[in-house]
């Protein structure tokens, strides 16, 4: 029977010693107001297209999630709570959920406001297309023969 893969966390820790995943946590409990609810919901339909993703704490207080590379960061604003993606720019977006940094030849971000709905299914297939993304990048090490 094969077993249900736990959510992966990143080994670095802040300089207090706490995970990236309880750091989130926190972020998420201190907004207190929607954009912790959405900063949420994000996280959650994120671990839910893509069970191996890795969750990280950068550039002094952003949540980031990596599969082979980032797939997307989650930070929050007073108007705005902004899903950026890594390499947006290549993925295909037929749903139209991407909304901010259309500009850019590399990123492309969703900019999500108080009282707006997510495409839950387009989200998850983005989420998708971005790992499948950053997995056909990573270059393959050389199988090793048996002498």
């Amino acid at each position: 029977m094969k077993k249900a893969a736990a959510m992966k966390t990143s080994s670095p820790k802040d300089a207090d010693g706490a995970s990236a995943s309880k750091l989130i946590d926190g972020r998420i409990k201190e907004l207190g107001d929607w954009r912790g609810e959405m900063l949420g919901r994000i996280r959650a339909l994120i671990k839910d297209a893509d069970p191996d993703v890795v969750e990280e704490w950068k550039w002094r207080g952003v949540p980031v999630w990596e599969h082979d590379g980032i797939i997307c960061t989650g930070e929050t604003y007073k108007a705005v709570v902004k899903l950026t993606f890594a390499k947006g720019a290549a993925l295909d977006d037929p749903a139209g959920l991407f909304n901010s940094s259309l500009d850019g030849n590399v990123r492309r971000a969703i900019d999500i406001r108080e009282g707006e709905k997510i495409n839950e299914k387009a989200l998850k297939a983005l989420i998708r297309a971005a790992v499948a993304l950053n997995a056909s990048k990573v270059k393959k090490k050389p199988a090793k023969t048996k002498a």
